[in-house]
């Protein structure tokens, strides 16, 4: 670990975790359950709407943020039940993904990052967005998270009667949008090799990058998993720490030779 980086007591990262968990999730499943049984879609409202699936795609992310801390026990550091209990649930109703799939999944591309094998890597197409993406979709959204999203849109549209223009704009539209953001700033910016570059533009063998935004522009993007370098050095960091281990010099290269193999 880099010695210039201490993280903050156990007791402490629990109570920051935790609270900012409870934020995200509570402010993502409030505005969903207004946008699908309170709110009612005209054209008149359509402004209002749009905000409301922008901010519901930003969420989705930081949603998915946290289960990915709950991987690494950063979101409640000490308690592998209370992580893996918070994971399941937000993971189920993100997209009924299953927990133990995509943690042993994101250890896996830990372990292999940027190598064949890693489940996260395209890498025939490894400097390709669309191409990437459709690899990336293909391996995560299994038949269980088809069997959920149909479900839930035959629920909403059948039972509850939902016009499937609502439900497509307010709950459909986010979810996706929030797999490309995710996918475009948390993987394919921080993972593609850059032909032109020797080693693929990376500063040693996490094959992992960060990006230069600031603190603001990086919680904007992907809840600072810009910062990626810093997570693959120190993924034992929270996401709402990283820029302190940034700051830190977590992810200069001038530390490559302080990081642990």
């Amino acid at each position: 670990m880099n010695p210039h980086f201490a993280l903050p007591d156990r007791r402490f990262q629990r109570v920051i975790g935790f609270a900012l968990a409870l934020a995200i999730a509570g402010s993502w499943l409030a505005i969903h359950a207004y946008a699908m049984f309170v709110f009612a879609l005209t054209w008149s409202n359509w402004p209002v709407a749009a905000v409301m699936a922008m901010a519901q795609c930003w969420l989705s992310v930081g949603v998915f943020i946290v289960c990915h801390d709950a991987m690494h026990g950063t979101l409640m550091p000490g308690h592998p039940r209370a992580n893996a209990a918070i994971g399941t649930v937000l993971l189920a109703l993100y997209a009924g993904f299953g927990w133990k799939h995509l943690r042993d999944a994101h250890l896996t591309h830990h372990k292999l990052s940027g190598h064949a094998g890693d489940p996260d890597f395209d890498e025939h197409n490894p400097a390709h967005f669309w191409r990437w993406y459709a690899t990336f979709f293909q391996r995560y959204f299994g038949w269980q998270s088809i069997l959920f999203v149909h479900t839930v849109v035959g629920i909403y549209w059948l039972v509850l009667e939902i016009p499937m223009v609502q439900i497509v704009a307010l709950y459909g539209l986010p979810a996706l949008a929030s797999s490309v953001q995710l996918f475009y700033f948390g993987t394919f910016r921080t993972h593609h090799h850059k032909p032109d570059a020797a080693g693929g533009g990376f500063a040693d063998r996490h094959n992992a990058r960060s990006e230069d935004f600031g603190t603001l522009a990086s919680l904007a993007t992907c809840f600072h998993f810009g910062y990626h370098l810093e997570h693959h050095r120190r993924p034992d960091v929270p996401w709402w720490a990283l820029p302190a281990a940034r700051r830190a010099g977590v992810g200069s290269v001038e530390l490559i030779e302080k990081v642990p193999a």
